[in-house]
């Protein structure tokens, strides 16, 4: 009860302030305001909390008497109440205050089309939202903003205008990509940032503690509710030895990846330590950060040292790296003699360079063993794309180490054999490369620079070269390469590995080179072997900005209009979902039972669909079009139940909506790995959803199905995942009765058939909250009334 009124209170404060400061929360106290270092050019009335996190850090220092790890000791100290909270790693909800909310244009329709709904004038943290998930590569970049602005007008208003009504930051599209973003301008060592898109993490090269969500985690941050978050186990990963030579700060993550796999991570931060830190440039450290969602970490970190300072520098913020600095031992490293709950070691020295894939990004081959292991399970040997970029690794250490490749191949006369695509990650990263003679490099060498977007990372590619279809390979310096993610062609196997792996895989055009071995045949017919390459960590003559892509938004927003029309096609207001009867769910349908890998790839596609994500019904329409049918082995072919008769996925769930039918999800391991998009729980709930049942779940996707009122079920036996048929009905019983730890009594009929079963679930009190109001934003508002 004493959480509520703390949430009711919070909430009346939230929904009356307007004081002409959009961050008035608690940002103003003298706690925040004692260093007078501001968060960031951007935030120049908001200070840097470490006063108040170190004595945030001592009460709950003192209460457990311990060694912390450096992930503790940042989490800890954005307790909502450092005196009372429960600590348990692994078994706790933590209840936290986070310094900032970042969004992308994709998730931030959602999210701000549900701040709308809940009532509120105002956010309660520095909060900003980033252009960069609709622009389509096609031509390049110039061309392709140019498109992009004019196809997604409606949306990028409606954005700018909510942001600039309810108090966020609005960077414009060619501003670049939300991480990269995040990284220059908004990350600090000690930082709790939550991020609607699960690569968030980046921001734990600049040693910040940044964690992806759906967007109604960012609706409680941004109503000054705290956010809850399980409390993490940690995986410390020791680092020894040293980076050099083809070596490259990807293949750490990409050897973790092998060692984890994509489901190793999580419910746990990976923390990385050791004297190999130091070899590893900040943006490096991102580059790692960023790709530990594919072992599904909550995030993971690198702690305060010299290259992160000398990062905080050249991007014009020496006050922070100064104030940093100064608790460097006291917050933002661990204590000597913590413990992990579990321990990589991986020797720098004896690291070899990865290449992951096809098909998952936790399927390593070492570069020595590529061409073997793609001859023998028949990957395609020639390469059709090379692409470098996107948030994991368009850093200008990145641009410049691969330009240095492409050079030693020009010099003997070679260039990319193949397609050669560069996204840069931000304006900034575009400008300076351009002052300093690096795309003009890239251009030289055959490649085609892409505008500021994540583009075909994210299946933002309009791909010519092939039939859908066709088996192909492609290779890219991207975190994620699940089936038909970055084309939407099932058939393409793509890679993933370093950013100068590509380029010198390109310049061969075949998966059997390896740089570190082989000879390339000069235009004058000499044999000759690619230099190891180099390239500055910062460019000595500082970074470019290039042009400004940032609105600030007014101090008062309240004449501001917000405009949906009714009639469009991109954008839709949200109907409240309706509340639990109070009854068992009782015959369930199976809507689908699913095979194998299940990602919210799978269950909500992006690429063309993107363009929906701001309209619940239209996005529908996509709803597990890309999930494996047991029945069938099939895509988007499943059986009505009803009719008898087949349909695709969405039709079939309409037909029951329209009809009144409950209807069940059932699933494998690790379901909604992958991006963080709360469409992927949002969908099944519009459509008609109850529960979603599987092996085990991923834990964006598991805390997002909470947050719209689905019921997440994992088998107490995950055998008992057999006994389900196409034509089963599911009850669900006793949830009169639902609480914390305790079963749900569930029954299988198949014909006269009935089979008893338990299946676990992790609702702790408030979230089964939610599940009875219909959805977390039902309970808020209950909350405020």
């Amino acid at each position: 009860m004493a959480q509520l009124l703390r949430c009711i209170n919070n909430r009346a404060h939230a929904i009356g302030q307007c004081a002409p400061s959009i961050y008035s929360r608690n940002f103003h106290s003298s706690l925040y305001a004692a260093s007078k270092v501001a968060l960031s050019k951007f935030d120049s009335d908001v200070f840097l909390p470490y006063e108040k996190l170190t004595n945030n850090l001592k009460i709950v220092s003192d209460r457990l008497n311990r060694p912390l790890t450096l992930s503790e000791k940042i989490l800890y100290s954005h307790l909502d109440d450092p005196k009372n909270q429960e600590i348990v790693r692994g078994t706790s909800y933590l209840r936290l205050r986070p310094d900032r909310v970042a969004m992308q244009d994709a998730t931030a329709q959602m999210a701000l089309l549900q701040f709308i709904s809940s009532g509120l004038k105002r956010v309660a943290v520095p909060s900003t939202v980033h252009c960069d998930h609709l622009i389509e590569a096609q031509v390049g970049g110039k061309e392709d903003l140019a498109r992009a602005k004019d196809l997604n007008q409606e949306v990028y208003k409606f954005l700018a205008s909510a942001c600039a009504k309810y108090g966020l930051g609005f960077w414009k599209p060619g501003s670049g990509i939300i991480h990269q973003i995040i990284l220059e301008n908004y990350a600090f060592p000690g930082l709790v940032m939550i991020g609607t898109d699960s690569h968030t993490p980046n921001g734990g090269g600049l040693g910040g503690l940044c964690i992806g969500v759906g967007g109604a985690d960012a609706v409680d941050v941004m109503a000054d509710i705290p956010w809850e978050l399980k409390c993490p186990k940690v995986i410390g990963v020791n680092l020894t030895g040293k980076i050099s030579g083809w070596t490259s700060p990807k293949d750490i993550i990409l050897k973790v990846a092998d060692i984890l796999t994509v489901k190793g991570g999580t419910g746990a931060i990976i923390e990385y330590h050791g004297d190999g830190v130091n070899s590893i440039s900040c943006t490096g450290m991102a580059t790692i950060c960023n790709m530990g969602a594919e072992i599904g970490a909550t995030t993971s970190v690198f702690p305060f040292n010299d290259r992160m300072a000398s990062y905080l520098k050249s991007t014009s913020r020496s006050g922070i790296a100064d104030e940093a600095n100064k608790y460097k031992a006291k917050l933002l490293s661990p204590d000597g003699n913590c413990e992990y709950d579990e321990l990589i070691e991986i020797n720098l020295d004896k690291l070899e360079p990865h290449v992951n894939g096809p098909f998952t990004p936790d399927l390593a081959h070492p570069i020595s063993k590529l061409g073997k292991n793609a001859k023998q399970n028949g990957y395609p040997i020639d390469i059709k794309v090379g692409l470098i970029g996107s948030c994991t690794n368009s850093s200008y250490e990145d641009m410049g180490r691969c330009a240095n490749i492409a050079k030693d191949a020009m010099k003997h006369g070679l260039k990319s054999k193949i397609p050669f695509n560069v996204t840069p990650g931000s304006e900034q990263i575009r400008a300076t490369i351009e002052r300093d003679g690096i795309g003009e490099v890239f251009q030289k060498f055959g490649g085609t620079v892409l505008a500021n977007a994540c583009g075909p990372c994210i299946g933002q590619w309009d791909r010519k070269d092939v039939k859908k279809g066709e088996k192909n390979t492609i290779v890219t310096s991207y975190n994620r390469n699940f089936t038909g993610r970055n084309d939407a062609n099932p058939a393409t196997h793509s890679f993933v590995t370093s950013p100068e792996l590509v380029t010198a895989l390109s310049i061969a055009g075949r998966l059997d080179f390896n740089p570190l071995t082989d000879e390339l045949t000069g235009a004058d017919g000499k044999k000759f072997k690619l230099a190891a390459p180099f390239g500055d960590e910062l460019p000595s003559r500082g970074f470019d900005p290039g042009m400004d892509t940032f609105d600030a938004p007014p101090k008062s927003g309240e004449s501001v209009k917000v405009d949906v029309d009714p009639k469009s096609q991109r954008l839709q207001l949200l109907d409240p979902f309706d509340k639990w009867d109070g009854k068992d769910l009782q015959d369930l349908t199976v809507l689908i039972k699913v095979k194998g890998k299940c990602t919210t790839d799978h269950i909500s596609a992006a690429g063309p669909w993107l363009k929906y994500r701001g309209h619940l019904d239209n996005i529908s329409n996509n709803m597990f079009i890309g999930a494996v049918n047991s029945e069938n082995n099939e895509m988007n072919k499943i059986k009505n139940q009803r009719t008898g008769e087949w349909g695709g996925v969405p039709d079939v769930a309409r037909d029951y909506k329209a009809n009144g039918i409950k209807w069940v999800a059932v699933g494998d391991e690790n379901y909604g790995e992958g991006s963080s998009r709360e469409h992927a729980a949002l969908e099944p709930r519009h459509l008609g959803g109850r529960a979603i049942i599987v092996k085990s779940f991923a834990r964006i996707h598991e805390t997002n199905l909470k947050k719209q009122g689905l019921l997440p079920l994992t088998f107490a036996n995950p055998a008992d995942y057999d006994k389900i048929k196409p034509e089963s009905k599911i009850s669900l019983l006793g949830l009169n009765s639902l609480a914390p730890g305790k079963q749900v009594d569930c029954e299988i009929k198949n014909g006269n058939k009935v089979d008893k079963i338990k299946l676990n679930h992790t609702l702790n009190d408030l979230q089964i909250g939610w599940f009875k109001a219909g959805s977390a934003l039902n309970r808020m508002k209950e909350l405020a009334q």
